[in-house]
């Protein structure tokens, strides 16, 4: 009999990656961020994921949003040391942002008739 591995089953919570995209939207509706800044917010946001946040995986959210127009980036050259990329979201990353509350929200109430229809299942 073969044994179940369930390091990468959805069943862990290894797609809420896909949580990623609200998360960031969220983030920089409160002001603009660098990516590694945008990285160590997100691993704040209580609950939301069990590890912190890939970095290399939200510089590549963050120009996918930017290429479907959701943030933008400027160079920051204000600092000391290396100039960094600055995201801010856009009134489009907004209007997303807005659809992701409902969707959550929907998401939620089939989250909940879900378990329950589980917990009966096995109690």
């Amino acid at each position: 009999m073969e044994t179940i591995k369930f390091t990468q089953c959805p069943c862990v919570g290894v797609t809420l990656d896909k949580m990623i995209q609200p998360a960031i939207l969220a983030v920089l509706a409160e002001g603009p961020l660098h990516g590694y800044k945008l990285a160590r917010r997100i691993s704040e946001i209580p609950d939301f994921v069990t590890e912190p946040p890939d970095v290399s995986g939200i510089y590549r959210f963050l120009k996918t949003l930017e290429s479907r127009g959701l943030v933008v980036s400027d160079w920051d050259t204000s600092g000391t040391g290396h100039a960094k990329k600055l995201y801010k979201i856009t009134p489009d990353g907004k209007k997303c942002l807005k659809n992701w509350r409902q969707t959550l929200k929907n998401y939620r109430k089939t989250i909940e008739s879900l378990l329950k229809t589980i917990e009966k299942a096995i109690p």
